[in-house]
């Protein structure tokens, strides 16, 4: 039940376009400091685990690994996608308190 909690805010950030999706609309995002939190599939490949908890490192931004690419996709209405960056101040707190609670 607290996993699909986490998918409704994922899905709740995307409507209300504080969401961006897919490896560069993420990149760009974490560069230019609109992402609050980067979420990344945990079957997501080795490199882009690398390349993202490199520049979350560099630019300050907390990094989660959680769900399949499919559910990530399916969560926010798109195909599969390996990476998300939510935007928003309060759902990015919102999101890390869910997955600390499931931890």
């Amino acid at each position: 039940m607290k996993q699909n909690k986490v998918f409704s805010l994922l899905g709740i950030a995307m409507r209300g376009h504080n969401l961006v999706s897919g490896e560069l609309q993420t990149l760009n995002a974490i560069k230019n400091g609109s992402a609050m939190l980067v979420i990344i599939a945990e079957d997501a490949s080795d490199n882009t685990r690398k390349l993202f908890t490199d520049k979350c490192s560099f630019y300050n931004v907390p990094v989660r690994m959680y769900g399949q690419k499919e559910e990530l996709g399916r969560a926010i209405g798109k195909d599969l996608r390996s990476s998300l960056g939510v935007c928003d101040a309060g759902l990015a707190d919102t999101i890390i308190k869910r997955l600390e609670e499931e931890e």
